[in-house]
Order: structure tokens, then C-alpha cells, then sequence
């Protein structure tokens, strides 16, 4: 460990700021560890938002990543709630919105990502929500009751999950994606295709390629969902599920390279040498493009925070997210297939199936799993092997996939 290395600042306690500052602790580092938090609430994981949370079946208390004993044994100086304004890279300062400043020797950039709003003016009409906080899901929670009408504009993960959460409920969804099809930048039309019959068979109104909408509020609370002025739907809630914004305002007007997130190597290092970054605000150092999911978070955190002490830990985890929807758990491993690839159907019963593709050499390029979790944990080693995987007997259901463990 860098002994010169006394003062460090984590700004973000999401996933990621949670999973850093721990492994700082974890690692032996005793200096000044400093964490800026724009809410109240702190180290929690957001996926449980959307299903468990939204359902009622989970309180917000148990989305806490560590206890209160483990999080007051990391001896955190807390600026919360608090925003960070700007970093001078030169005097090693970084400023908030109060006016503080955090003098840092090495700084983590945790910043996330927040809701994407198409329209601005949408978040100043009643009943119209996004899903970020437990707020957000305790707020929309109060909207869903059997009998009532909810829109869900956008038709990707977060909007299927809130959708397939709202049936559960008894509540009556409809569903508006801009694009041709569910999910397009993550998935293949095949998988698409999958989600949309999934949602139809639960009752969901699914509309695509809807175009630009406008929403009015009505002088009896309820909201009017317009397109080409023609009246669409009248809808007791709205829920903006339109994709995510990243983060990288803070690190832009530092100076940091940006892409589509902050540029960083596999240690998680910036193009400042003293600033890290890490979860969605970063990009995936071997695939160049951020990964919104908690693994990725934490683990990319991981590294980056062992990388702050001078250790060489190097992040090279292939992408891997899930959705719960109905009875149905997704798992996504491996980048997003492309054209080339070759896609391999396995049935392995009623409600078990995966859509597998493999690129030009045989091997695993990712894989779509539906209630199968045995065959992502095979998959990841497939991936971490480059394992030749013979199409014939990954689609037959009477093959057992173990006798291919690499």
C-alpha cells in the first residue's frame, strides 16, 4: 500500500461508492475516506426497486448493502446530502454545492446514472414517476391498486419489470416503446419477440413503434396520453421507463476523457492518474461501452478501489444482468450478439428455455437464459475457457450441458 496515499474521496454511495469504500477498509487503508451522497439514504442496491420494493414484498431498510454496525466500523466522514460542483485536478480539491471542499489524493467517480425524462415538463405533472429511490417506488406503490390504468413509456428492462410488478397487482398496463421492438439495444429480435409475447400472455398492452407522445393532465387527476393530438389513453399513473443518462457531467468538465461514460483502464483509472471511476458512470474497459447492472458495479468497484492502494487488479468480467418478470427469471450473459452470430434454441421445459450464440469459432458470444441459472454459472465458464461448443447438443434438452464443462 502507497503510504503517501492518506486522503481519499468517493463521490456516489450507490453499488459502486458502497463496494469501494468497503474494499478500501477491507484492503487496510486507515487514512480519511471521504463519501458524497446527493440523497440521504446510502449504500443500497436499486434492483429490488422495480419488483420486490414496488410489490410490497420487500422494505426499503433490507436494499441496505451492509449493516449499520459494518458501515460505522468504516469510519466514513459523510457529506450527504450534498452534490459535488467541480474537481480541480491541479490543487486536488473537489468542491460541493455548499461551498466544502475535499482536498483528495485519490478520488473515485461513482456518479451513476439517473432517469432519462424525454420531456422535462413530464416531471411537474401529478402522478407521472420515474423509479430511482425507495421514495419513487413507495410514491408509484400508492398509485397501483386492482381496477386502476397505468402507462409505462419505454420498453426496456425497468419498464418490463415495473409493467410485469403492476399486473401482479391487478393493475391494468399499458405499454408505449418509441422503437419497433422491447429491449433493442440489449437484445436480439428473437428475444424481443419473447418479452413481448411474455407481456401480452399476462394482459399487458403493448404498443410499438409509437412515436413521440404528449401527456396532459386532466382537471380530474387522471393523465391523457396524445399522439398526433388523436387521444390514446387516459392513464391513473405514468411511469417514464425511457432508458438512462449517464453521469458524466462531473468528470467532463474536469477535463477527464469521455465517451459514451468516463474512459478508464482495466484498474479503473481515468486519464488522470489519480481519479478512478467505476459502475455505470464508467465504461466496460474491454467492451467500451458502460454496463448498467449491480455486478458491474460492484465488482468494477472492486478492482478500482484495490487499483487506489497500488495493487494490480485488473477488471475483465464479462457483462451479466437478470430481470424478474412474472415467473420468469432472465439472465443475460456476454456482450450483445451481433449479425454474424449464430443462435442455438434450447428448450429444456415448459417455462426453461435459453437463446445461445455463438460466434464464427463455435464459441459462447452470450446467452439469454430463462428460469436456467444452472446454465449461465456453465456459461461463464464457457466464456472464461473459449470453450468450442458443439450446436447440436446445446439444443438438444436430452444432452446434459455439464459432460461440455470446460
Amino acid at each position: 500500500m502507497n503510504p503517501s496515499i492518506s486522503r481519499i474521496v468517493i463521490i456516489g454511495a450507490g453499488q459502486a461508492g458502497a463496494w469501494a469504500a468497503h474494499t478500501l477498509r477491507q484492503q487496510g487503508y486507515g487514512g480519511s475516506l471521504a463519501v458524497v451522497s446527493d440523497e440521504e439514504r446510502v449504500f443500497y442496491e436499486r434492483p429490488p426497486l422495480s419488483k420486490q420494493v414496488l410489490a410490497g414484498d420487500m422494505a426499503p431498510a433490507a436494499l441496505q448493502l451492509f449493516s449499520d454496525e459494518a458501515i460505522d466500523a468504516m469510519n466514513i466522514d459523510w457529506h450527504k446530502p450534498a452534490r459535488a460542483t467541480a474537481i480541480d485536478r491541479r490543487a486536488h480539491v473537489v468542491t460541493l454545492d455548499n461551498g466544502t471542499k475535499l482536498p483528495y489524493d485519490k478520488l473515485l467517480l461513482a456518479t451513476g446514472s439517473r432517469a432519462r425524462v424525454p420531456v422535462q415538463e413530464w416531471l411537474n405533472l401529478p402522478r407521472v414517476f420515474t423509479l430511482r429511490t425507495p421514495e419513487d417506488a413507495a410514491r408509484l406503490g400508492e398509485r397501483l391498486a386492482p381496477g386502476k390504468r397505468l402507462a409505462v413509456l419505454g420498453g426496456g428492462w425497468i419498464g418490463l419489470e415495473v409493467a410485469a410488478t403492476a399486473r401482479a397487482k391487478g393493475v391494468a398496463v399499458s405499454l408505449f416503446e418509441l422503437g419497433e421492438r422491447l429491449c433493442a439495444r440489449s437484445v436480439r429480435p428473437e428475444v424481443s419477440d419473447f418479452l413481448r409475447d411474455l407481456h401480452l400472455g399476462q394482459g399487458v398492452e403493448v404498443n410499438l413503434d409509437c412515436g413521440l407522445l404528449e401527456l396532459v393532465a386532466g382537471d380530474d387527476g387522471t393523465l391523457r396520453l396524445f399522439r398526433d393530438e388523436q387521444l390514446l389513453l387516459e392513464a391513473d399513473a405514468v411511469v417514464v421507463g425511457a432508458g438512462a443518462e449517464i453521469a458524466t457531467e462531473l468528470g467532463r468538465d474536469a477535463g477527464l476523457e469521455v465517451a459514451q461514460g468516463l474512459v478508464v483502464d482495466e484498474q479503473g483509472q481515468t486519464s488522470d492518474p489519480d481519479i478512478y471511476a467505476a459502475g455505470d458512470v464508467a465504461i466496460h474497459p474491454g467492451l467500451g461501452f458502460c454496463i448498467q447492472s449491480w455486478a458491474n458495479a460492484q465488482n468494477q468497484a472492486i478492482s478500482a478501489a484495490k487499483a487506489m492502494l497500488g495493487e494490480d487488479s485488473p477488471y475483465r468480467e464479462e457483462p451479466w444482468i437478470w430481470s424478474d418478470q412474472y415467473d420468469c427469471n432472465i439472465q443475460i450473459l456476454g456482450i450483445p450478439a451481433d449479425g454474424g452470430s449464430r443462435l442455438v434454441r434450447r428448450q429444456s421445459g415448459e417455462r426453461q428455455h435459453a437463446f445461445i450464440y455463438l460466434d464464427q469459432d463455435d464459441r459462447l458470444q452470450s446467452m439469454i437464459a430463462v428460469n436456467d441459472a444452472r446454465l449461465v454459472k456453465l456459461g461463464k465458464r464457457w466464456l472464461k475457457a473459449g470453450t468450442v461448443l458443439p450446436a447440436a447438443q446445446l439444443a438438444d434438452p436430452a444432452v446434459n450441458l455439464m459432460s461440455l464443462k470446460p
